[in-house]
């Protein structure tokens, strides 16, 4: 993880996600033109925030962590720009779709 990734710290809900790089050729080597690639809906938890409040104004921890594999929805997300050539994604917890036990 990049040093400009591990000073953001995201608010409440929020997990900061990097995306699954696209595949961009097939084993046999044939290069895929971009308007054929599939959009990327994995991604590994770099950052998160401290959970939401409860009525009681307390923290509810989040289910994700640092380091966990996530399935995305398809559209969504806020996209960080933190350094050249790496794209990070910021998403709510409750639109993650799924934890990957790969």
């Amino acid at each position: 993880m990049s040093g400009a990734a591990k000073r953001l710290i995201p608010l409440f809900d929020r997990v900061l996600i990097k995306k699954a790089e696209v595949v961009t050729k097939t084993k046999g080597g044939i290069v895929i033109p971009e308007k054929a690639q599939a959009k990327v809906l994995k991604g590994t938890v770099v950052a998160v925030g401290p959970g939401s409040r409860n009525t009681n104004g307390e923290h509810v921890p989040l289910t994700v962590k640092v380091g966990d594999d996530v399935l995305l929805p398809e559209y969504g997300g806020t996209k960080v720009e933190l350094e050249e050539n790496q794209e990070y994604h910021l998403f709510r917890e409750s639109d993650i779709l799924a934890k990957l036990s790969i």
